[in-house]
């Protein structure tokens, strides 16, 4: 063994010992990308994150001295940003219509908010109309899903040359990391389709959690584990350091040793309850629903609440080809039980005047019911909405024609949407950051913010 590790070179180095810690100690949920890097101090992320954190604190600062105001204008400290996979009707969803040939089954239903009408599925959200803003004039260029949703999440279509990082590590980047002990870049049943931190350093990643009910998985070792045996395995991981620590510079294997150390506290800090659902009442999950969108939006309340900057949720099954009016039964009804009941649970705590809540898809579906009695792809229009941090509220942005086919107003592209994202959380359109092969980029390309959403 001995002679077999003398030979490793840092890479391979690096990949064994994340190995022993995650057979040995159950860690991992630490990002790869913390310790790579050929630096003779410190690895370039660790050195990043140290120099994020006072970027934060610097940030904090200036908000303080200008009465409040983030950045280049921004007033989202924390967005939740719920993506319907598979591509959601905007008909039967957000633009409904009259139209007989085009409606199906969906009929339009008023809400609070005069001129603002939904599908009737929605009836929660009809009660809520008052907190949000509807874009009805989305457009986009592919009916391909995995290209749409990178689109979506990246603003930049998809190439074989470079993965571009999505929005939430853009947020973690720029904006910097607020707290050590949990991650600010989280997605809640997420799919593999996920861009993630694209061409950042990987610990800009989202930490990924499948089922909201089991949280954040991981940060404990096996029952059988004891402490006295804790102990014991990571005597046994210092042991396999000893001749390392000859060949390499002190610091550096000391930045290993701090990456055990930090995970170690991370596996016992009292900030990992944020995580745990079992902490709410169960009237307050029943509030949301007992299913992924319902749980998975609850807990992306407890994490904003907790100071999670970006909370991603994945709804999925969105898909309808055919029995379209069935499958909306269940997927249109969980939507609004689950958003509405998050609107509700951010306006009381008065969490929503700092959260931006996003709900958006990668294109819409067809207006004319196909011969399965459902709906195809239809990239030329679609619905989305935003709400709070400063967005209007009981407000129509944009329109589609009378068939919903395609915009007939204000169109909107997804370069747009996603600039008035960044604009909410105080990112900058202009700023560009440079990938490693030297290109540069802005975190929504060439996108103008929607002004006329701000309040």
């Amino acid at each position: 063994m001995r002679e077999l590790l003398s030979q490793l070179d840092y890479p391979n180095r690096r990949r064994f010992v994340e190995y022993a810690a995650k057979a040995c100690l159950g860690v991992s949920i630490l990002p790869a990308g913390v310790l790579w890097g050929d630096d003779k101090t410190k690895p370039p992320a660790m050195m990043e994150m140290e120099m994020m954190e006072g970027k934060e604190k610097e940030r904090t600062k200036g908000k303080k001295a200008s009465g409040g105001k983030l950045g280049v204008g921004g007033k989202a400290k924390n967005v939740i940003y719920v993506f319907m996979e598979g591509a959601m009707s905007h008909i039967d969803t957000f633009d409904p219509k009259t139209n007989s040939e085009v409606a199906g089954t969906t009929t339009p239903i008023n809400t609070k908010t005069s001129g603002i009408k939904l599908g009737d599925k929605l009836t929660k959200l009809a009660e809520q109309s008052g907190k949000f803003s509807v874009i009805n004039s989305m457009h986009t260029e592919t009916a391909d899903h995995e290209k749409a949703q990178y689109l979506m999440h990246t603003s930049y279509k998809q190439i074989a040359t470079i993965r571009h990082p999505a929005l939430g590590a853009w947020a973690y980047k720029t904006l910097g990391v607020r707290k050590k002990a949990i991650p600010d870049n989280v997605v809640i049943g997420g799919g593999n389709r996920h861009p993630g931190a694209g061409y950042m350093d990987p610990a800009f990643t989202p930490v990924p959690i499948g089922d909201p009910n089991r949280g954040l998985e991981n940060t404990k070792g096996p029952s059988y584990l004891s402490e006295d045996s804790f102990e014991k395995r990571m005597e046994l991981i210092n042991t396999f350091d000893k001749r390392f620590q000859t060949k390499f510079p002190q610091k550096q294997v000391d930045a290993y040793n701090d990456f055990y150390r930090q995970a170690v506290q991370l596996m016992s800090s009292s900030d990992l309850q944020c995580f745990d659902l079992n902490q709410e009442k169960a009237e307050v999950r029943d509030s949301y629903g007992r299913n992924s969108l319902g749980q998975g939006l609850l807990l992306a309340r407890r994490l904003v609440q907790s100071d999670v900057r970006f909370v991603e949720v994945s709804f999925g099954s969105w898909d309808m080809h055919n029995d379209i009016e069935q499958r909306l039964k269940e997927k249109a009804v969980q939507l609004d039980q689950a958003l509405a009941a998050l609107f509700a649970d951010l306006s009381a705590s008065g969490l929503l005047e700092s959260t931006l809540v996003v709900l958006t898809t990668e294109f819409g579906r067809t207006p004319k019911i196909n011969e399965n009695d459902g709906r195809d792809h239809h990239p030329g229009v679609f619905s989305s909405l935003l709400a709070g941090a400063g967005i209007k509220g009981g407000y129509v942005h944009g329109t589609s024609d009378s068939k919903g086919h395609g915009p007939d107003k204000d169109p909107v592209s997804v370069q747009d949407f996603n600039a008035t994202i960044a604009k909410a959380m105080g990112i900058s359109n202009t700023e560009e950051i440079h990938a490693p092969n030297g290109r540069p980029f802005k975190v929504a390309d060439d996108g103008t913010p929607v002004d006329a959403l701000f309040a």
